[in-house]
């Protein structure tokens, strides 16, 4: 008699991830990671971009560097690195692989990664001052697990429509918060290049964790400013929507950004989920910005306005810089207001 064994449940992510210096910058600051855990595989190689999710998930990872020189660089790339060796070497072992021990092992390697920027450019005083933003995404099974510091993005689209599941941690999406401003009138603000946190700049970081449940066939969308700057949540949508080549559609979508100036680097990962795992999508579905809570005790930390140099092309693509007196007034008022 044949004994047939069920098959477990399965969710597939198909994948893949390019960046572009963009038409205005000398060099590329951008840096991004797509690595399947279970399998300890970062690249883009074919056994990345189309594999099965295993117990110790997938990672996701887009990183916006800024300083002098050639910080921008070292920053981003550090964050990528120092956070995908951390999973390798805390995660991987744990006999534990539950969604909440997964959450606690990705921002506890974004806080390292904080760390180690911070005292690299302590030791290397000509990149002082550099730092990087990251967002990086964990794929467990049904869920995706989002930690956060800065202002890059990540995107759920379903059904031809893009919702951000990200939150900028920018002066502009304070005073959003506060009913200061539209959404509409920050997009057009000269300030909108005003962040409240990076990796590095700080001997500690306050990491956005948030989660979200994946249905059958939805993607994300993970990028840099330079593409969620000049191209449209609408855009973004049907862009990924009308192609299941990963390929064209990250193409199209850098193209796009480019067409409007390409006033920075422009960095996108695009991924889709199929499988068993996973289910259909439902109406009643909670979708966007949601905070998954760890038990934490630390303390909060101190947002301090950082400014990125929009100014035209020089050797660095982004720095961080101080404010000037009246800037530092402006910051510190719009702020005032921003927590009435």
């Amino acid at each position: 008699m044949n004994i047939f064994r069920r098959k477990a449940p399965r969710t597939r992510i198909s994948v893949f991830g390019k960046t572009d210096v963009g038409m205005n910058r000398t060099h590329n600051e951008d840096s991004f990671l797509v690595a399947d855990l279970t399998a300890q595989k970062a690249s883009l190689l074919p056994e990345v971009r189309l594999h099965e999710i295993g117990p110790k998930g997938s990672l996701l990872m887009v990183a916006d560097g800024m300083g002098g020189a050639a910080a921008g660089e070292v920053a981003s790339e550090m964050a990528t690195q120092v956070i995908y060796q951390h999973l390798l070497s805390r995660w991987i072992p744990d006999k534990e692989s539950s969604p909440r021990q997964f959450a606690f092992r990705l921002r506890e390697a974004v806080e390292e990664a904080n760390s180690k920027i911070h005292a690299y450019a302590k030791e290397h005083p000509e990149n002082r001052g550099m730092g990087t933003t990251v967002t990086a995404v964990g794929v467990l099974i049904d869920h995706i697990y989002l930690t956060q510091v800065g202002d890059s993005r990540a995107y759920l689209i379903r059904n031809g429509t893009a919702i951000q599941l990200t939150k900028d941690q920018s002066l502009m999406q304070r005073l959003v918060d506060a009913g200061e401003l539209t959404e509409e009138e920050a997009e057009r603000s000269e300030r909108k290049n005003i962040i409240l946190q990076a990796l590095g700049p700080e001997g500690r970081v306050r990491v956005d964790l948030t989660h979200q449940k994946i249905s059958r066939g939805d993607a994300i969308l993970l990028c840099s400013d330079g593409l969620s700057g000049p191209v449209s949540k609408e855009e973004l949508a049907r862009v990924v929507s009308e192609n299941e080549d990963l390929v064209k559609a990250s193409s199209e979508l850098i193209a796009l950004a480019n067409e409007r100036g390409g006033p920075d680097n422009i960095t996108v990962i695009v991924a889709k989920f199929t499988g068993d795992a996973l289910q259909e999508p439902t109406d009643d579905e909670t979708v966007g910005y949601e905070i998954f809570a760890l038990p934490d005790t630390d303390e909060a930390t101190h947002e301090v306005p950082i400014v990125r140099d929009s100014s035209p092309p020089t050797p660095s693509r982004s720095s961080l810089i101080a404010a000037g007196a009246t800037a530092a007034a402006v910051v510190i008022g719009a702020l005032a207001i921003a927590v009435l």
